[in-house]
């Protein structure tokens, strides 16, 4: 790790440590030593996805051999200037379909949840594991997402039904939302609980009304038939 990488890695670590930062699950990582960060070039340059996509399969073994909760996995992108909420919603997206794109060609979607964006079942998925997708920046709308470099976090989803499971799932709820309140005077409008709404509007922090359309588009099974085509 450079200085440069290091020093970017303190940066997020700090936010998380501060405590007005709301969310405990992400707090609760970093004390477990079960936050896995990565510092990539500029978001919206390819060079540096499939780098990316072996940090997340890494990730993920570890994840899947441990029997702790709160595991995340964050890409940080010191190089790239946000100016507004526009601007990183485009380059997001871009960088989450080159992924997920790269991905098919090795692996399946996580058959427990739908590819389809507008589907209320809808999860990102990598390595045939479902993520809830966190967006960071610093032209956020919401203070709990602003952090001073464009950042992507990767939470694996199945966490999220442990929590349900172990009925600590609204406790956390309500605990992050209330820090949320008294951080920025309201409550994210975006938030729903996972099979109210597709949880897509509320990856990147920004409001969204009922016009707007997510450009994802998985082609796991589309590319994956082309392979066995040509096998």
């Amino acid at each position: 790790m450079t200085e440069i990488q290091g020093k970017v890695s303190e940066d997020f670590k700090s936010m998380l440590k501060d405590k007005i930062f709301p969310c405990v699950a992400a707090k609760a990582a970093l004390v477990k030593d079960q936050l896995k960060i990565m510092t990539a070039g500029h978001m919206g340059c390819p060079k540096d996805d499939k780098a990316i996509l072996e940090f997340i399969y890494d990730f993920l073994e570890g994840y899947r051999n441990s029997d702790k909760l709160f595991h995340s996995a964050v890409i940080i992108f010191p190089n790239t200037e946000i100016f507004n909420e526009d601007m990183y919603e485009k380059l997001f997206w871009s960088r989450l379909q080159a992924l997920a794109d790269a991905d098919a060609k090795k692996y399946n979607y996580d058959i427990k949840v739908s590819p389809n964006p507008d589907s209320k079942n809808f999860s990102f998925s990598l390595g045939e594991e479902a993520f809830f997708i966190i967006g960071l920046h610093p032209a956020s709308s919401r203070k709990a997402r602003q952090f001073k470099y464009p950042a992507i976090v990767f939470n694996p989803h199945a966490q999220f039904e442990k929590l349900r499971e172990n009925k600590q799932y609204i406790k956390i709820k309500n605990i992050v939302r209330k820090k949320d309140f008294v951080l920025s005077g309201s409550i994210n409008p975006m938030l729903q609980d996972f099979g109210e709404a597709s949880e897509v509007y509320q990856y990147t922090g920004r409001h969204y009304t009922n016009n707007w359309k997510c450009p994802f588009n998985s082609n796991h099974n589309k590319i994956n038939n082309e392979n066995n085509k040509s096998a």
